[in-house]
């Protein structure tokens, strides 16, 4: 049996793991490359050949996880895919809003990534699987499908495998939550493996805890408010953007905070909470427990969801203070930008970064303290006060990470880790720790790696 690192290796994006067995070829996430240089390392050939492939596992709907599936379906890929029921979801609204935004502007639309009717193609091959349930692939490959706590419809994949009369288990960790959150379960932990591929987007940090982030987002907003200032939160409109709007319901309702207009600003996150809203038997007990008592989460009286262009135009009338939330998390495009553009150059504004900042984005370079970024061409100066609260991170810290890799069970100590789905930095260090603290195999590997288990 092996294993090939065909992204998701020394670096956060493009996660996809080729896993071979003598009968058997399927791939873990096929996600597209983000941030600096990887522009068009998307482009480039696969490292397999994609009429091959019999399955695709995705962990989630992120497109870091998902988004080169079209490609792979453009490219000959007739098998099926597997997701839970949320991911399949939310899949064609990140799809499609993905495709719309790299066709902008492009005349030849035979060099794009792929076009709209390969997501089309490729939506009838998703297969659903709920958490919990055991399946058998083929006489080869079982799985089992569980709750990440990354974002709704996260999942953490359990596989065992038969070579021979020999069976091993390999783990997919996916993207691991930063329990505990609104809205989600608790991320769930496994009992054993012979193999582990863990994410280390945080493998060298500790985030605040989580329990004081919206303490932090009160004293922000009302610092901000009481410069008379616009609050701007670039915001990822998959999970994050839910995740706010719930901590600023209960603020506003608990009278924490004035009640000043927030704006949603992004038609793709609008759209996500009717998904939201269609699996709410995922929420944890909390929420489902607001939810029946009435409170409309997603929903409060100073909220205005703007999807047109225009009403987005009409946010700069609306008198200072206010909040605006709108993607795209990493300040790479969408309406965000707008604002941006506007309010950056005033001291008494902020931004607020609650997701991570892939290094080579405008994101970053904003929360590395940058001077002046460059917005649609034009030179714009900072002067706004830039935060940033990591606590909001639906990603585990290292502290976390290694929590849930020691409850794996030492009756049958596992044989190898694998860091992936984090930079050179963060990876390297999770692996000293692990080597350190629980004395286990563990190496970061690169992309285009393959080893035999």
């Amino acid at each position: 049996m092996k294993l090939t690192f065909c992204g998701g290796a020394g670096t956060v994006s493009g996660s996809c793991y080729l896993l071979e067995t003598k009968k058997t070829k399927l791939l873990v996430d096929c996600g597209m490359f983000q941030g600096e240089g990887f522009s068009e390392k998307n482009k480039e050939p696969f490292l397999f050949n994609p009429e091959e492939i019999q399955y695709v596992f995705l962990t989630h709907a992120h497109l870091d996880h998902s988004g080169l599936v079209p490609k792979l379906v453009k490219e000959g890929f007739k098998g099926k895919i597997i997701s839970t029921p949320p991911t399949k979801d939310f899949y064609p609204i990140m799809l499609f809003d993905a495709q719309n935004i790299f066709s902008q502007g492009v005349e030849d639309k035979d060099s794009l990534l792929y076009s709209k009717k390969d997501i089309e193609d490729s939506i009838p091959l998703f297969e659903e699987v709920e958490y919990e349930q055991k399946v058998s692939l083929n006489e080869e490959i079982s799985f089992i499908l569980r709750d990440a706590g990354h974002i709704l419809g996260s999942s953490i994949i359990e596989m065992w495998v038969k070579d021979g009369k020999d069976e091993k288990k390999i783990v997919f960790s996916g993207d691991l939550g930063n329990s505990p959150v609104p809205l989600l379960r608790p991320l769930e932990t496994v009992d054993s493996a012979d193999y582990v591929l863990i994410e280390s987007t945080y493998g060298d940090s500790i985030h605040e805890d989580a329990k004081k982030r919206k303490y932090f987002l009160e004293d922000i907003i009302e610092e901000t408010v009481s410069r008379g200032g616009v609050l701007m939160i670039p915001s990822f409109a998959l999970e994050r953007t839910q995740e706010l709007l719930y901590e600023l319901n209960d603020l506003f309702m608990h009278g924490r905070i004035p009640k000043i207009p927030v704006f949603i600003d992004s038609p793709m996150a609008i759209e996500m909470m009717d998904v939201y809203k269609k699996h709410s038997k995922y929420f944890n007990k909390e929420t489902k427990y607001l939810m029946n008592s009435g409170d409309d989460i997603f929903h409060f009286p100073n909220l205005v969801l703007c999807e047109e262009v225009e009403q987005s135009r009409e946010i700069s009338n609306v008198p200072a203070p206010k909040i605006i939330i709108a993607g795209s998390g990493m300040s790479q495009g969408g309406r965000i930008l707008s604002h941006e553009r506007r309010y950056l150059p005033d001291q008494n504004n902020t931004l607020l970064l609650v997701c991570y900042q892939v290094k080579g984005t405008m994101g970053r370079e904003l929360q590395d303290g940058a001077k002046e970024v460059e917005i649609f061409n034009e030179k714009v100066s900072v002067f706004a006060q830039i935060k940033t609260i990591k606590g909001y991170s639906a990603h585990a810290d290292q502290e976390g990470l290694l929590r849930w890799l020691k409850k794996i069970k030492k009756e049958n100590p596992i044989k190898k880790v694998f860091a992936v789905q984090g930079e050179k930095g963060p990876a390297d260090a999770l692996v000293l720790k692990i080597r350190d603290t629980l004395a286990l195999d563990a190496s970061a590997p690169n992309i285009g790696d393959k080893v035999e288990l």
